[in-house]
């Protein structure tokens, strides 16, 4: 069961990566994730329920990690095609197999070795590739913003193993948003009151409401597949990655980017790495 679940949720995670890119158009990138977390606490508040300091010290950080990902992440989103964001982001489980070297003493094969190699390859050709679209500036704030949130979507994947243990997915998941929504009013208020003149006010978007309820189904579905005793993290990861073949394509149809095919390249090396992660791992 867990297996379809990570797949229904990558199906929905594409959806809304497309679905972001789309309302950035009206609306500032704090604006996006303030709105659309605030609607989605709502959702969920009928779950809200008693926890220990503890249990909410523990959701605090993963709310940290969460909004640094989301953040960093559409910031790149407005420096890089949408084709390039995705095929960044299909490096995650790399990173995911790289913490559980480090924090766990895993130990990589042949097979898997070969995999980080072909990952790391097309992450070059990908930097390459995008930098004819954008201004060097530009390009280097994308790139940045990009492995950033990488790095940190992959810290929580790897965090959400461990809370998951020993708390419920909806209560996670519930009192995870509020706290991002705490945060993320807290520094939309530190730019208003730091620079009022060039505060960007906000832009009702249907498009928002959309986003909030992708997100929200997609993450309880992903939550209560990792809470599953036999599900594997990395299987999961990797499934859920899938999603950048989504975001990819809505990239190539709906907003036109450019040198498809070179992308598609570094696309599916990026997935044959994943792959052989993945076989080498089980």
């Amino acid at each position: 069961m867990w297996l379809w679940l990570s797949v229904l949720s990558a199906l929905l995670l594409g959806i809304y990566d497309v679905s972001k890119k789309q309302a950035l158009k009206r609306n500032g990138v704090y604006w996006i994730l303030l709105s659309a977390t605030a609607l989605t606490a709502i959702y969920l508040s009928p779950f809200l329920s008693a926890g220990s300091l503890q249990d909410h010290l523990s959701l605090v950080l993963k709310a940290v990690l969460v909004s640094t990902s989301w953040v960093s992440g559409l910031i790149a989103m407005q420096h890089l095609p949408l084709t390039t964001v995705s095929t960044i982001k299909a490096s995650r489980p790399m990173f995911v197999v790289i913490f559980s070297i480090i924090l766990f003493g895993e130990r990589l094969n042949l097979l898997q070795w070969l995999g980080v190699a072909i990952v790391m390859v097309a992450l070059f050709l990908s930097s390459r590739s995008k930098r004819h679209e954008t201004d060097k500036e530009t390009s280097a704030k994308g790139m940045t913003c990009m492995i950033i949130s990488v790095l940190s979507g992959a810290a929580s994947a790897l965090y959400d193993k461990f809370i998951l243990q020993h708390l419920e997915p909806l209560f996670v998941q519930s009192w995870t948003n509020i706290y991002i929504t705490i945060l993320l009013a807290l520094v939309m208020l530190v730019q208003y009151l730091t620079d009022k003149e060039h505060f960007q006010p906000f832009v009702w978007d249907w498009r928002i409401l959309l986003i909030s309820v992708l997100i929200t189904v997609s993450d309880a579905i992903y939550f209560f597949a990792v809470k599953d005793p036999d599900a594997l993290l990395s299987v999961i990861s990797m499934i859920r990655r899938s999603s950048v073949l989504i975001t990819f394509v809505g990239g190539a149809l709906i907003f036109k980017e450019g040198q498809i095919k070179d992308k598609a390249l570094d696309m599916v090396l990026m997935m044959v790495g994943i792959a052989l992660l993945l076989f080498g791992t089980h």
